[in-house]
């Protein structure tokens, strides 16, 4: 019963890695697309297998999520994880579907909190872990990628002031193939480790694995390429989001936005252990890079939708946890 329970949890913990594939492809590639430095197919390309690569640079975030809350030894404790899964599924399809950008981490991790509340109880949430390295890092990381775009931004006017338009332009565009490349990297590295964490921590609280324990390969390898299929699947809703409604994009304005995310997300993976949102970062770094040019450049009216998304994310997928781990409660009798 217990090894059947570990393997729904893990299908369905792939699942939400799948969705998180397709619902941030527009993440690493929106901006190369609306500036047309890279075509659409040649730009998913690129990011599916830069994420397959960034999901075996590291296990620090996957360590942090897998410590959200504490494993309840048995099989009660793998509902709970199934339903924290579920409920960031659902959000996950309901932001992707409006075209959103929102953050599937912090689905993710509102899902398991909202499951666990309603499951275990509040003293089953690590509320260090939670403020720590989530709910902080959550609020920071956005101000952080909006001040640094404003300044590289303004770097780089200054230091191409007196370049022609058009070298300019077409230099940078092939500068963004580096830079598009380089934030699927940071995406892969953020974003399947958080589905590695998950399926950690359903082979420990199943009693497969211990919590000192490194990550199998396995494990690895398959959030790896659930994240790659589903980027190549593609986010066009949100790549539209990204790439135009918040403001029309130039190739140095693009290689910028992406740089600067790319550096944050690297930061902070490393350095802080932070599962950090990408689609937080990325945003707020197009935000910050279009306000360079004049602030009515940016549609603040969008942008405004956008931080709505971002507030309203972590309690809604918790509220949908709870509620899919009242069905599966009911259903299992577990």
């Amino acid at each position: 019963m217990t090894l059947a329970i570990v393997i729904a949890v893990v299908v369905i913990a792939l699942v939400f890695d799948y969705t998180n594939g397709f619902h941030d492809a527009a993440n690493a590639i929106a901006t190369s697309v609306s500036t047309r430095a890279l075509t659409p197919r040649v730009a998913l390309a690129l990011a599916a297998v830069m994420n397959f690569v960034g999901a075996f640079l590291g296990q620090k975030v996957a360590q942090t999520v897998s410590e959200v809350i504490k494993p309840d030894q048995d099989n009660h404790g793998l509902i709970v994880v199934a339903g924290g899964l579920l409920g960031a599924i659902i959000w996950n399809i309901i932001t992707w579907y409006f075209g959103m950008p929102s953050s599937s981490s912090h689905a993710l991790i509102g899902g398991l909190v909202g499951a666990a509340i309603g499951g275990l109880g509040t003293d089953f949430v690590e509320w260090d872990a939670v403020v720590g390295k989530v709910l902080i890092p959550m609020i920071v990381s956005p101000i952080v990628a909006m001040g640094l775009g404003a300044a590289v931004m303004f770097a780089i006017m200054w230091l191409f002031r007196k370049a022609s338009p058009g070298k300019a332009n077409q230099g940078f565009r092939i500068m963004q193939t580096m830079s598009a490349a380089a934030m699927a990297l940071g995406h892969g590295l953020q974003d399947a480790q958080k589905t590695m964490g998950v399926i950690f921590l359903a082979l420990v609280t199943g009693g497969y694995a211990g919590a000192s324990d490194d990550l199998p390969l396995w494990v690895i390898f398959s959030a790896a390429a659930a994240i790659s299929l589903g980027t190549w699947a593609g986010g066009w809703r949100i790549m539209r989001t990204l790439g135009r409604r918040i403001i029309d994009l130039d190739p140095p304005q693009g290689f910028a936005a992406e740089s600067v995310a790319a550096s944050v997300l690297y930061t902070t993976a490393y350095a802080v252990e932070a599962p950090i949102s990408t689609t937080h970062t990325i945003t707020s770094a197009v935000m910050g890079v279009g306000a360079t040019k004049r602030l009515s450049a940016v549609r603040w009216g969008v942008a405004r939708s956008i931080v709505t998304a971002w507030v309203l994310t972590f309690p809604m997928a918790a509220l949908a946890a709870w509620g899919c781990y009242e069905i599966l409660h009911l259903v299992s009798g577990v």
